[in-house]
């Protein structure tokens, strides 16, 4: 209040309280008996008048406490709401009215507190819809007075005094029954006065001939009395049970006796008491009830668009020009590390030159030249292998003089290669001793294979088709599912668990598991940035990518993209290449391979064999599974492993020596025959042994058993009853001595046992920090986190196309469901805002599905290679975080300017965002834990369902359990409090009765964000629990 308006308040008491002292009834009663004083009693009015209104202003306190305590829910400052309500500074005409028309009774016929409380009880009981009043003590069945009629009240009395904040009783009002005044309300079953809410629009009634009833309030005149008249309003209820009472749309009024068109330019919502300026570009008739934004969306949806591509682009290039100066920094670091390591070659070479005498140079030169192998500056053995899995390990050779190059770029103290050649001169002389390891692995299908894959050697597992060649790599790798394995892994001679050493073991799958959308380099460099040792050099790790790349003959294809089923990339036998090198990149000690020649030509196969070679050439344990290899690549094979159906190994060896052993039963290669085409046509049964032999396909297994003195399990003693020497086992035992086969109920029992430790050991490794044996320190999780968030950035910049699909149906159900669905005053938008939940909630979770559900296969894979879990989820929900800012833009710029709420742009922007939040979260658990179709179909469901729960009407305790677990409640709950709050003034009941039907509460709207972001980060934590537990089996 200004200081004008102060003084003149002031100065209004200081004559009240005159006036009171000088009997100020006793003056107006001698006004009424005399017209003389007819100046005089207009002097005085405005005095009255402002004592009656001080008397209404004063009535906030009456709602305090208790009362005030019972409408909390809807009314959010009581103070402000009120003065909304009833403040009429600015307008006391109608008051000054009712004064002169009453004769100065208007105190005696303003409700008190007590009636007032009666009447909004009786109103919120009814359901704000009732216009009828429980009996009182002024009307009932033996006292009904005119005033009880709608639209008419009494009077207590000249003489009586009424105390306005007595709450307890109401007053005897029963006298001098007139019909109520304007601006005022006159309840049915009530005798006294309410000054009609700001934004009401009260006028006398009058009568309608035609249909007898008082317009506009629809009230009829009691049968029988035919001096009743028609009187003021009757009702102030919800909109839906007394709109005659508000100010219609595309008019306004200043007062509640007042009201007026809105005017050009300007816009006048139903139940305002000024008319709004309409924003440029809008088109505002006279009588307008909204403005039309649509040209804002409009603009706003041209801004976002442009942002994008601006962004797009300029992303699309940035990475560019980003990979180009990169390119140059890997070349420059990739030749000074080339010159080092041939200076230091070149210094060693002098130096030992100059050690022995001018009589042995040349052919000291000769011996190292000739003889001289790179060694791993970290000689560590794990599974038969010298060498670390550091980032400071040496290089394997190009070829040519690349070997002293690349031996030379090691930063920590170095070993004679001599380790390794004494390494490998003992396995082959001792060949029982625990440098290698010892793998009996067995199920139903598989008979305990036995053998030793040593370091610096080629393994090669061949056998027809449902040998298990691909359950026995899997087995050896730790990564056997849906069956039982028994027996024992050494590594170096120990029972070690493989999740020990899984930073230095590369396992390249049967299919092409690789990064489409990511180019040949990318999909490399990415792996060696990540598994090779944290501390090894740039220029160390780039010389290690352009050693692969180079030996897998990727030149041509380094900067293409590999390519998905959608889009057309490399040829297939690169991407089997790249499937290889992601592999080989990381330097591992340990590399098992899963049919890696399988649809490559001969050159491409050949390619890749040698490149594997020159890894086991550094003392890398190679195994890999084979189908139908050339004569050639079969002699490029150090080790043949043999396996019949059923994973029984029939020969486990040198590759020298197998066509001498099988010589040695009877079975010859003939000329021109590839020998492990022949070993497996004669496994298949295509091909005959020779009958004079006695060996047929069944028994092969059995003399390798036999061969090595192994025990013959007692299922296959049939096999041996024409083979002599099998009669009784190795160890003098008789065969038929073996243990009962043991019952259904025991082997379900060994096999959840078994599945129950498995679990066990991939939750310990996955919650818990394991033990390593690796002796390599890979970068850490923040690390990784900045690598896969680059490489989660640099994939959906080139998935571009998807994300405008996404955008563009976004805009499509803002625009449908702006326009369809209206916001109504009467429930402030709520079934607008349940399509908004409904429609956003699916949307975005099924576009957050493609988060997860494309890459499971590559997260097991880099997963089981030990890079970090956590940091995949945060890169892969870090990025997604950009569509959760973006996307409720997108939709309310359609949305928001085709329906106009009366809530602000932010206020919905917010709820959005969190909305977004929380079902993006939802969809991660159904995209890692559900396979794709289903998961779709419940992203479809979910929000439907979840919405009808949250909003049943009449709802028991258990489902209101049960729709606070529904965050569509919440996701409502916010954009109908944040509509509601808009609303005041005559709008006071709707707004109460419409929180009241639904049970919400209007100081609850940052409740229901942090509800909605709750939801998302609590989903969030159990796709990260459900990510890091189960796998496919």
């Amino acid at each position: 209040m200004n200081k004008d308006r102060f003084s003149i308040c002031c100065c209004c008491y200081i004559i009240v309280i005159l006036i009171l002292v000088c009997n100020i009834s006793q003056c107006v009663q001698g006004q009424k008996k005399d017209d003389d004083k007819q100046n005089s009693s207009d002097a005085v009015l405005p005095i009255v008048t402002e004592l009656v209104y001080s008397r209404l202003a004063n009535f906030t306190s009456l709602f305090e406490g208790p009362a005030g305590d019972e409408f909390k829910f809807c009314v959010k400052n009581l103070e402000s709401d009120w003065n909304g309500a009833f403040n009429f500074t600015n307008d006391l005409d109608f008051l000054s009215n009712c004064v002169k028309k009453t004769k100065g009774d208007l105190p005696q016929r303003i409700c008190t507190a007590a009636e007032l409380k009666f009447y909004f009880k009786g109103l919120f009981e009814g359901g704000a819809t009732s216009n009828y009043l429980k009996p009182n003590k002024n009307c009932n069945l033996t006292s009904w007075v005119p005033g009880c009629e709608p639209g008419w009240a009494c009077s207590v009395g000249q003489n009586q005094k009424v105390n306005l904040k007595d709450s307890r009783e109401m007053p005897a009002r029963t006298r001098d029954c007139q019909p109520c005044c304007e601006g005022f309300f006159c309840p049915y079953g009530l005798t006294c006065m309410i000054p009609c809410p700001l934004g009401a629009y009260c006028p006398l009634a009058k009568l309608n001939k035609t249909t007898g009833v008082c317009d506009p309030y629809h009230y009829q005149l009691p049968p029988g009395k035919p001096n009743h008249t028609c009187g003021g309003a009757d009702l102030w209820a919800d909109v839906l049970s007394g709109s005659q009472l508000f100010c219609s749309a595309g008019s306004y009024c200043p007062t509640t006796t007042k009201k007026i068109p809105c005017s050009k330019g300007h816009y006048c919502r139903m139940g305002s008491t000024s008319e709004k300026k309409c924003f440029k570009l809008t088109s505002c008739d006279p009588n307008t009830a909204n403005q039309n934004l649509h040209a804002y969306g409009v603009m706003l949806l041209a801004a976002l668009g442009t942002l994008l591509v601006i962004i797009y682009n300029c992303s699309d290039q940035v990475l560019t020009t980003r990979e180009k100066r990169q390119a140059k920094s890997r070349e420059a670091a990739a030749r000074s590390a080339r010159e080092t390591a041939q200076a230091r070659e070149r210094w060693k070479s002098a130096k030992d030159v100059a050690k022995k005498g001018a009589m042995g140079l040349q052919s000291q030169l000769s011996r190292t030249f000739s003889r001289k192998k790179s060694t791993r500056s970290e000689p560590m053995k794990i599974l038969g292998k010298f060498g670390g899995g550091g980032g400071d390990n040496s290089l394997p050779p190009l070829g040519g003089g690349a070997s002293q190059q690349s031996s030379s770029s090691s930063k920590a103290k170095k070993k004679e290669p001599s380790n390794l050649t004494k390494m490998m001169r003992q396995l082959e002389e001792d060949p029982d001793n625990n440098e290698g390891f010892n793998l009996e692995i067995g199920d139903k299908n598989m008979k305990k294979p036995k053998g030793k894959i040593m370091p610096g050697r080629v393994s090669a597992v061949m056998g027809p088709s449902g040998a298990g060649k691909t359950t026995f790599l899997s087995a050896l790798a730790g990564k056997v599912t849906g069956c039982t394995m028994t027996g024992l892994i050494l590594i170096n001679g120990k029972v070690e668990s493989l999740q020990s050493y899984k930073k230095i073991i590369g396992f390249v799958p049967q299919d092409d598991i690789v990064h489409g959308n990511l180019t040949v380099e990318e999909n490399l460099w990415f792996s060696a940035r990540c598994r090779l040792s944290a501390d090894m050099s740039k220029p160390d790790k780039v010389l290690v990518v352009e050693r692969v790349i180079e030996s897998l003959g990727l030149q041509a294809v380094r900067d293409s993209i590999v390519g998905t089923v959608e889009k057309r990339g490399i040829s297939g036998g690169q991407r089997k290449r790249v499937n290889v090198g992601i592999e080989m990149v990381m330097e591992p000690s340990l590399l098992i391979l899963d049919e890696p020649t399988s649809g490559l030509d001969s050159a491409s196969s050949t390619l890749l064999l040698k490149a594997l070679r020159r890894e086991a050439l550094e003392g890398v344990n190679i195994c890999m599974v084979v189908h139908q290899p050339s004569y050639s690549l079969y002699k490029m094979f150090d080790d043949f492993i043999l396996l019949a159906k059923g994973g029984i190994t029939v020969y486990h060896g040198p590759v020298k020596k197998v066509e001498e052993y099988f010589a040695g039963i009877g079975i010859h290669v003939p000329e021109r025959v590839n020998p492990p085409d022949h070993y497996i046509d004669i496994l298949e049964g295509i091909v005959k042994p020779n009958a004079s032999t006695g060996v047929t396909h069944k028994n092969l297994p059995v003399r390798w058993m036999l061969h090595n003195n192994y025990p013959v399990p007692p299922d296959m003693q049939q096999s041996i009853d024409n083979i002599a020497s099998a009669s009784k086992d190795p160890n003098g035992t008789d065969p038929t001595d073996g243990t009962a086969e043991p019952s259904l109920a025991g082997e379900l029992w060994q096999d959840v046992k078994y599945n129950v430790e498995v679990k066990r050991d991939n939750i310990q490794h996955s919650f818990l920090k394991s033990k390593d044996l690796s002796n390599r320190i890979t970068p850490g999780v923040f690390r990784q986190y900045k690598y896969y968030l680059g490489r989660v950035g640099k994939q959906r910049l080139r998935e571009s196309r998807i994300q405008v699909v996404d955008f563009l149906i976004l805009l499509l159900a803002g625009a449908c469901l702006g326009t369809l669905a209206k916001v109504s005053d009467e429930t402030f938008g709520a079934l607008g805002y349940s399509y908004t939940v409904i429609a956003v909630s699916l949307l975005c979770k099924i576009a957050a599905l493609r988060s997860f559900t494309l890459d499971k296969l590559i997260y097991w894979r880099e997963r089981a290679s030990g890079m970090s879990s956590l940091a995949y989820f945060l890169s892969k929900d870090t990025i997604d975080h950009f569509s959760t800012i973006i996307k409720p833009l997108v939709y309310l710029s359609m949305f928001y300017f085709f329906n106009n709420p009366r809530s602000s742009f932010a206020d919905n922007y917010i709820v959005l965002v969190c909305l977004v939040y929380c079902v993006t979260g939802i969809a991660y658990i159904f995209a890692i834990f559900l396979e794709p179709g289903p998961a779709q179909l419940w992203s479809v469901l979910l929000p439907v369902v979840l919405t009808l729960i949250a909003n049943q009407e009449k709802r028991d305790e258990g489902m209101k359990f049960l729709s606070k677990l529904c965050y569509t409640k919440w996701a409502l709950e916010a954009f109908v409090i944040a509509n509601a709050e808009r609303y005041s003034g005559v709008w006071l009941i709707t707004r109460c009765g419409s929180l009241l039907k639904y049970g919400y509460d209007l100081r609850d709207w940052v409740l229901c964000l942090s509800i909605l972001v709750l939801f998302g980060i609590g989903s969030r934590i159990l796709a990260y629990f459900c990510m890091v537990t189960f796998q496919k089996k």
